[in-house]
């Protein structure tokens, strides 16, 4: 009889087309699979590795490090409960032996099972591919594809002028593997990458020029992108009292095309104008899927967010465009002020959209940011009584929620907040991130891969941003306890999982990555662009019921599938493998946190 050892980053499909599974003389026949973090580990953090096994293990794991000679023993430990799939023999293995920088041959018996990179930055090296994704999502001219798209956007609907009427609104980035852009995401994704540079500007460099070109503008990179968010919102807001939310609506749907070439028709004929939604804080809907919206406080807050930050990181760059986002900033948050509630997005021929309900954190979030810039008492004033009405309330505190129903997954006003604020308040905030923290650990332990997020529809989106939050609380607080919390889902996103694969696009070079992602560039040019993370795996019973979902291929994860959840890199299926931006915008914020 024979055990098989299937390389970790490579697929059951791939091993089996190129010869890579290998086996070894052994008692029973059996399966193998050891997953961790593929991108690799701090020399001096824990090291949690995970193997499921399909018969008892009965052999001991070594490490020995690359070129050396002395093979150390690794204990591993049985997981009782919780356990996933098929696998009935599911393990921990402590490889925090590991604290050289070098790479580690993890070996079961005398095979080798997986090969380790243990580095003081691992994550450093990727940080491009992030940013070049976000450029490939650019609406007006798009870098990657070398084309000018969508310059009829748009005519707008629900505004104060005669519905059709033509305005400009071209820019942005289109949401995700379909041509729609959404205030909703982008005001979060161009906060999100300031707050990155901010916190860490010597983590980016400048390899590109405005439009995306090779060539260095004296700018970094993520200035170039976040300015390009920027430049959207403030077109958004073409004068006082006017916020457009949304560019299009879910008749874009029809298959795969280029962004110059969209056959989308909303009446106007194939590639023309679409239409423009303004923001009245009313339910909207060109057909009979209406939204609930309340108000704009949401898009009000987090949009003024942005262009406070922006105007204060831009004032020593260009003056000019500073004092045009600080206006605009304080314009907007006076119009959340005025119209509270939140505003959603729109669908039209199904019923999938944006169903964000909350906003008192993003009018946190827009007043901290105005008192920063602009010293004003009455901002704190007004920060700190919205982060009182919205307290540890998010989808951390639920076992579920709806699409995007607590955006933008973490209360970031909390953590600015925290740094101005009086320090008799300053406990109440960390006390309510630390129960949203202890919530999902508290359900992480209910499985035997620690996971404790729900796996709704863009699941990686809340272990980016949940990663993000224990790494905040840690700055808030100097309180490390949650640190392998954190680890554990971070490690999840690169490889740790049943399905042994990274969430990102092309990240690491040669291992497991989503290939067959759900984009355009995937179906028509064969090519799938880097640093993309995807939406990740979702519970059964959403997926069973999700509209048009069909995998093109077989299921090279099914060996790895559960009756409760799953993933696959298909490119059929746009619930679990279809990249996003503002995913990946969050994940920017969370790669410099990871490094620092």
């Amino acid at each position: 009889m024979t055990q098989c050892f299937i390389p970790p980053t490579v697929s059951i499909k791939t091993a089996l087309i190129c010869g890579l599974i290998f086996c070894i003389s052994g008692i029973h026949s059996q399966e193998i699979h050891v997953r961790y973090n593929q991108v690799g580990y701090h020399p001096s953090e824990e090291k949690i590795l995970f193997v499921m096994a399909t018969k008892p293990l009965r052999q001991e794991f070594t490490l020995v490090m690359e070129g050396g000679h002395h093979p150390q023993r690794i204990e591993y430990q049985k997981s009782e409960t919780g356990l996933w799939g098929q696998f009935k023999n599911q393990y921990t293995l402590n490889a925090s032996a590991m604290t050289e920088t070098g790479t580690y041959k993890l070996h079961y018996g005398n095979q080798e099972v997986a090969s380790i990179l243990v580095k003081e930055n691992p994550y450093q090296p990727y940080q491009h591919d992030l940013l070049a994704f976000m450029r490939q999502q650019r609406c007006g001219y798009n870098p990657y594809f070398d084309m000018v798209c969508h310059q009829r956007d748009g005519k707008l609907f629900y505004g104060p002028v005669p519905d059709s009427s033509f305005y400009d609104f071209t820019g942005g980035w289109h949401d995700a593997g379909d041509q729609l852009k959404y205030l909703i995401t982008s005001s979060n994704a161009t906060a999100r990458m300031l707050l990155a540079y901010q916190m860490a500007p010597d983590s980016f460099d400048d390899q590109v020029d405005a439009m995306g070109h090779s060539n260095p503008n004296q700018i970094p990179d993520i200035l170039d992108e976040a300015k390009w968010g920027l430049d959207w919102i403030l077109k958004l807001h073409p004068q006082d009292g006017w916020l457009i939310h949304q560019i299009a609506d879910d008749r874009d749907h029809r298959g795969f095309k280029l962004p110059n070439d969209d056959n989308a028709d909303y009446g106007w004929g194939e590639n023309s104008y679409r239409p423009a939604y303004f923001a009245n804080g009313a339910p909207q809907g060109l057909n009979k899927w209406k939204s609930t919206s309340t108000g704009i406080s949401n898009l009000a807050g987090r949009c003024a967010a942005a262009l406070a930050l922006g105007s204060k990181i831009f004032e020593n760059i260009d003056a000019g465009f500073a004092l045009r986002c600080k206006n605009a900033a304080i314009e907007l948050y006076d119009m959340g002020e005025q119209n509270p509630g939140y505003q959603q997005g729109n669908s039209y021929g199904a019923p999938y959209r944006y169903n964000e309900d909350s906003w008192h954190d993003d009018m946190e979030w827009g007043a901290a940011e105005l008192y920063k810039l602009t010293g004003e008492v009455d901002y704190l004033t007004k920060a700190m009584d919205h982060a009182r009405a919205i307290g540890p309330d998010g989808w951390m505190m639920r076992d579920t929620m709806d699409h995007y129903q607590k955006y933008p997954f973490m209360n970031m006003g909390h953590f600015l907040l925290h740094a101005i604020a009086p320090d008799e308040f300053k406990d109440t905030l960390s006390h309510w991130y630390r129960m949203n923290i202890e919530n999902v650990l508290r359900r992480a332990s209910t499985n035997a891969f620690e996971i404790g997020i729900p796996f709704i529809w863009c699941s990686n989106n809340l272990l980016v941003n949940f990663i993000t939050q224990i790494a905040l609380y840690e700055k808030m607080t100097g309180d490390k306890q949650f640190h392998q919390g954190m680890v554990l889902h971070r490690d999840w996103l690169f490889g740790r999982n049943p399905w042994g694969t990274s969430m990102f696009t092309g990240i690491p070079v040669g291992g497991e990555t989503p290939v067959d992602v759900h984009i355009p560039s995937r179906m028509i040019l064969q090519d799938t662009p880097a640093g993309g993370l995807v939406d990740g795996p979702v519970y059964r019973s959403i997926y069973d019921n999700l509209l048009g979902l069909t995998l093109f291929n077989p299921d090279e994860f099914a060996d790895f599938q559960n009756d409760f959840v799953t993933y696959h890199d298909d490119i059929g299926d746009y619930s679990t493998n279809e990249p996003t931006m503002d995913g990946t915008a969050d994940a920017i914020l969370m790669w410099v946190l990871l490094e620092n």
